[in-house]
């Protein structure tokens, strides 16, 4: 027989027992969970590589770089998400909360589609390397190319020629990697697969990126192109797609020919395709930087976005610009 004391004890013991257990088993149920996450078994294509094919959507409106009231906070809380996605709604121009541009849009409010949802994780910016969530800061060669730009574009105006016009503004393209982050609308990406190829199509400007897979080399550093030259190859059921060989005409935050650009491509669940990029400029940018972000599977098929077409503003800057000239010559 048990005495009264020892009684307790025995109960104490296992009540303990009991929620020792129970804790082991939440934990061991969460770490489940997150195992099975990161083993997502990826579907194959018929000849083996990773399926990524499909229309991808990226929109969100997390800001790329990180606002400077959210510095030192990488991540929003579940509260502070909602409130966020509130404040943005409840803005009367159709662009997120922090789009980072001021004064009045060109477009219509109801002609952009940032989307409604920062990304999944709450992270405060796109960019995610370095930690601040911010570009670093340009070199001295960056800012005295920008200096020597600015000082020819007050020369001759802003509109002397349709080559003074940014590559968008002339629908010729959104460039690389540029087009692939999100925008103010066209926001999806469409990836076809061959054995040795895969096809990026971006539904802003319709840029088409054909990347091989077979391992070439590189082409001469003396042909340059718009997007670079990109090469693919598989690190598991990753893409990896590096480029280089940009052409001067082209243009990422004031870099072009030195641009050194990293992707990678992971499919992590059955609607969600990760994607990454790392970019890198010794002449533009102090140090390498980072962006990531996840596209969610679409249910629309993408159209033509005809941008010559409809391309009335640049003929409209040209007009006026003549015109003013005009003016001043009458003076």
């Amino acid at each position: 027989m048990l005495d009264a004391g020892m009684k307790t004890k025995h109960i104490l013991a296992v009540v303990g027992a009991v929620v020792l257990l129970a804790f082991t088993s939440i934990s061991a149920y969460s770490q489940s969970i997150n195992q099975n996450r990161g083993s997502y078994l990826v579907e194959k294509t018929a000849w083996g590589h990773p399926n990524i094919q499909g229309v991808w959507d990226r929109r969100t409106i997390t800001p790329l770089e990180r606002p400077e009231r959210f510095a030192g906070k990488p991540f929003l809380t579940p509260e502070e998400i909602r409130a966020y996605e509130r404040a943005s709604a409840a803005r009367g121009d159709g662009r997120p909360l922090d789009s980072g541009r001021g004064g009045p849009s060109v477009h219509d409010p109801g002609d952009l589609d940032y989307g409604s949802n920062v990304v999944a994780t709450g992270r405060t910016s796109l960019v995610i390397d370095p930690e601040s969530g911010r570009i670093p800061p340009y070199t001295e060669a960056a800012r005295k190319r920008a200096s020597a730009a600015a000082k020819t574009r007050e020369q001759h105006g802003p509109a002397d020629s349709w080559t003074d016009r940014s590559l968008t503004e002339r629908c010729i393209t959104w460039g690389t990697p540029q087009g692939m982050l999100p925008q103010a609308y066209n926001n999806n990406v469409k990836i076809v697969q061959t054995p040795d190829h895969v096809m990026i199509y971006t539904e802003m400007v319709h840029d088409v990126r054909i990347i091989p897979l077979d391992g070439r080399s590189h082409l001469p550093e003396s042909i340059t192109q718009w997007h670079g030259d990109p090469r693919g190859h598989w690190e598991g059921n990753t893409l990896v797609v590096e480029s280089t060989n940009f052409s001067p005409k082209s243009s990422f935050r004031r870099s072009n020919v030195n641009l050194h650009l990293v992707e990678r491509f992971t499919r992590t669940e059955d609607d969600m395709l990760q994607y990454e990029f790392t970019v890198n400029d010794d002449t533009t940018w102090e140090r390498p930087w980072g962006v990531s972000f996840p596209m969610i599977r679409g249910d629309q098929p993408i159209y033509e976005f005809a941008c010559h077409e409809g391309n009335y503003g640049l003929l409209n800057i040209l007009s006026v610009a003549r015109n003013l000239e005009k003016q001043a010559a009458a003076q």
